[in-house]
């Protein structure tokens, strides 16, 4: 027996048998009391044999069938697509379903039971559908199956966000829903969920070979006779189904996806076979230890507050235990080719004429618009005075917070050779909005300045928590993302709690998340200015690593580059412009997941070129949500962090349907 196989015997089986055995425990002390009135016939009217008999058993139930249908979703995501960041969330499953869901209960306010899962199904299928034809035209290559899965759960939530915004006062109970809710009044959802999940998990065993002979990368596996194209489609839509009937049912439980085969991975369960058996067991126990926990903590209230967002208050520490066993393999770039003088010039024409295109955006921005009366027009030389001190400073800070926030992801993205990586992955985004968050709860009416004081040690918090384990692995780029992941998922869910808590200030917190420049002065604007000058500099003074540290480690240090070192500045760079940008335009602008992109698909590879692409690409796109918030809906405002997604997903869309499959 090897080490591998004796990993995975002690390992994997003792995680899971300890999550289930903790959670039988507290789900024996919560029917334990009433359990003896099952045994009795009772003729009269029993309200606690009711509720133990159509609550809570159907609860426990559904949160075992639950977390194993979405740890064998996870599962499979992130065998087919090479990526440990994978989960049904990739593909933008659970956010088609919350959209549909928002758009359909505006529409018909009394939409309820089959019809609201009907609903969910559909906003899920829609969405996968639109993933798969995108992936389609690119081989459904693995890159472009996650970034066009990416692209369509911001867009979808962007828009159910927007919605939600304009609309708080008669969509306020989907925020349980949106965030997991596990509560049961019959057993109709569990044995509806029983047999197609069962259905379901045979079939992905019966597909566990071919799925580990994909680990041998394409050729490989298409060398020993298997179609690859094949076999991904099908472990795709399984992994689709798998997470929409789920979702449907119960709403967003996303986190259980990511953490349940990445912990099942790291306690040993490496191959295909024990990962199918594993991780959908430490799921399923994983969710009832989270649920039953709830209910212990919170008593009658738990019914209020959303399993799904209490899952990573668990799950995020549990994985953060478990990272120092990660073993990360560098998944590596391919190294930009030399080229010739022609694709050079080509590069710097292409910079040329994308800096005259934003040049023209940004006077647009401040010099047209509308007039009071909703008239568009363009500012008059009189009113300058009186119009440029509020346009101008706004239109400097967004575009100063996204450049910093497409340099972020540029550089995140070339560290880890991960085209997921964003600075709202690194966690700084959510550190930032607890901080907001507590200066709304701690002070009795906070100003401008305290909000972003304390969102500002918010990140600084979090970028002192990645440190402290990041440091240890030597700044290894996957283990750095994990580590932010687990930290954000636990910060958002506070947000999540608050919301579903009906509280009044959960508003405040969302308008502020969306990213709006409502507020922004001079002051604000030139200090974003300056803090985007200097990161934007010294990320240009630090190409040489950009371009030789997606080689990998041992290639890298073979050139003469002190690679945890390099890591370290870098991942601290990213940090400390992700945090300025955060308290300018919010954390869900997704800037720095689509700038690189736009700058990447426009054919800009090396690390100069890319930054500078990637740079001009956030900013103007920040520039023209935050213009198009302001005046779409004049004279109110939509938040630019919310445009932001709306504008650049599709145009990120179209670039990956005009270029097909690359090498």
């Amino acid at each position: 027996m090897n080490r591998t196989e004796a990993n995975t015997i002690l390992g994997a089986p003792a995680v899971a048998l300890t999550l289930l055995v903790l959670a039988g425990l507290l789900a024996w002390h919560q029917v334990a009391p009433d359990f003896s009135r099952l045994l009795v016939q009772e003729t009269a009217y029993d309200p606690q044999r009711l509720l133990l008999l159509y609550s809570t058993l159907p609860r426990i139930v559904t949160a075992l069938l639950a977390g194993a249908a979405l740890a064998l979703s996870g599962s499979l995501l992130q065998q087919v697509l090479r990526n440990p960041l994978a989960s049904p969330e990739t593909l933008g499953i659970s956010a088609g379903a919350n959209l549909a869901l928002v758009a359909v209960i505006l529409a018909f306010p009394a939409l309820q039971g089959l019809g609201r899962d009907v609903v969910a199904l559909f906003g899920s299928a829609a969405a996968a559908g639109v993933v798969f034809l995108i992936g389609a035209r690119r081989g459904f290559s693995p890159f472009a199956l996650i970034l066009s899965g990416l692209i369509v759960s911001v867009w979808s939530g962007a828009l159910a966000a927007i919605l939600v915004l304009m609309n708080d006062r008669y969509l306020s109970g989907l925020f349980i829903w949106g965030a997991g809710s596990l509560a049961q009044q019959s057993w109709s959802i569990p044995l509806s969920l029983l047999p197609k999940i069962a259905i379901l998990a045979a079939a992905a065993f019966l597909m566990a070979r071919p799925l580990s002979l994909m680990e041998l990368g394409d050729g490989g596996a298409s060398g020993l006779g298997l179609s690859v194209k094949r076999i991904r489609i099908a472990a795709v839509c399984l992994a689709i189904v798998l997470a929409a009937i789920v979702t449907s049912a119960v709403g967003v439980i996303g986190f259980i996806g990511l953490i349940a085969p990445r912990v099942a991975h790291l306690a040993g369960a490496r191959h295909m076979k024990s990962q199918l058996i594993w991780s959908p067991l430490i799921g399923a126990g994983l969710l009832l230890l989270t649920d039953q926990a709830l209910m212990l903590l919170s008593g009658a209230s738990s019914t209020f507050l959303p399993t799904g967002a209490i899952t990573a208050l668990l799950g995020a520490p549990l994985l953060l235990l478990m990272l120092p066993r990660f073993k990360a393999m560098q998944r590596n770039v391919p190294a930009p080719s030399q080229g010739s003088n022609r694709a050079a010039n080509a590069s710097r024409t292409l910079l040329l004429a994308t800096v005259v295109g934003l040049a023209i955006l940004l006077l647009g921005a401040i010099f047209f618009g509308r007039a009071p009366d909703g008239a568009w027009t363009i500012l008059a030389y009189l009113q300058w005075p009186d119009v440029l001190p509020y346009r101008l400073p706004r239109v400097v800070a967004a575009f100063a917070a996204g450049t910093m926030l497409g340099v972020v992801g540029a550089i995140l993205q070339r560290l880890s050779g991960n085209e997921m990586a964003s600075p709202e992955v690194l966690g700084i985004s959510a550190g930032a909005t607890i901080g907001v968050t507590a200066a709304l709860f701690i002070l009795p009416a906070p100003g401008m300045a305290a909000q972003l004081g304390f969102g500002g040690l918010g990140a600084f918090a979090v970028l002192v928590a990645i440190f402290i384990f990041g440091i240890r692995s030597g700044f290894a780029p996957e283990r750095v993302l994990l580590t932010g992941i687990a930290l954000g998922a636990m910060l958002d869910a506070f947000i999540s709690v608050l919301a579903a808590s009906g509280d009044p200030r959960a508003m405040i917190v969302m308008q502020w998340m969306s990213g709006s420049t409502y507020l922004v002065d001079i002051p604000k604007a030139t200090a974003a200015t300056a803090a985007a000058f200097a990161g934007v500099a010294l990320a240009f003074l630090a190409h040489r690593w950009l371009d030789l540290l997606p080689l990998g480690p041992q290639a890298a240090q073979a050139i003469g580059i002190r690679v945890n070192l390099a890591r370290g500045c870098l991942f601290a760079l990213a940090a400390a412009m992700t945090a300025a940008a955060t308290l300018v335009v919010g954390p869900l602008s997704f800037i720095g997941l689509m700038g690189p992109h736009l700058a990447r698909e426009l054919g800009l590879r090396r690390a100069t070129p890319q930054l500078a692409g990637a740079a001009l690409a956030g900013g103007g796109l920040m520039v023209l949500a935050d213009w198009f918030g302001r005046m779409i809906a004049f004279p109110y405002q939509i938040p630019a962090g919310l445009v932001s997604a709306l504008v650049g997903a599709p145009l990120l869309l179209i670039l990956l349907m005009k270029r097909r499959r690359t090498a």
